[in-house]
């Protein structure tokens, strides 16, 4: 396990909680947010992805912003949050559909045509993994782009899925 890794299960069992399927971490990462284990985590993903051709990073609003600004930043990248709401601004778009588990709820996730174009290598970065909904949307966002998707970073993958870089996996959380 990554430092990354181990400072999250430490503030997971100190100050979170697992409940099944739901994982508390809203007083330190998605409500609260702790900006030492914000820092450890950016730089967890950033050396993992630096050097790969990635040109920009796509979240989903809001959770993953934090965490993929941080991202951003080490990398020297732009970065896109796609919005859950299309403002009127954004005259064209691409759109896709996306449940939340935790919120019991569909989303319609909308990114500008203006800021991802088929010249990105994108990188998606979000702050769990659980059925895949979130991610399946953003590629469908990159595929309407014609851009190219190139991985998938989290802080949590609460799925059996091995190919998404996470900083904490289902086997960690099973020794909290």
């Amino acid at each position: 396990m990554t430092a990354a890794g181990a400072l999250l299960l430490k503030y997971i069992h100190e100050r979170g909680r697992i409940d099944g399927q739901v994982i508390k971490v809203d007083t330190f990462l998605n409500h609260l947010v702790d900006p030492h284990l914000l820092r450890i985590m950016a730089e967890e993903i950033a050396s993992r992805f630096a050097g790969h051709g990635v040109t920009k990073i796509l979240t989903a609003e809001t959770s993953g912003i934090m965490l993929a600004q941080e991202v951003a930043m080490r990398l020297d990248l732009p970065y896109i949050y796609a919005k859950k709401k299309k403002p009127i601004t954004m005259t064209g778009f691409f759109s896709a559909e996306s449940y939340s588990f935790t919120k019991q709820e569909s989303t319609t996730l909308f990114v500008s045509s203006e800021v991802l174009d088929s010249n990105d290598r994108v990188l998606v970065i979000d702050d769990f993994y659980a059925r895949g909904a979130t991610l399946k949307a953003l590629r469908d966002i990159i595929d309407q782009a014609g851009a190219r998707f190139l991985d998938a970073a989290v802080v949590i993958n609460k799925s059996e899925r091995r190919d998404i870089h996470a900083i904490l996996t289902l086997e960690d959380l099973r020794t909290v």
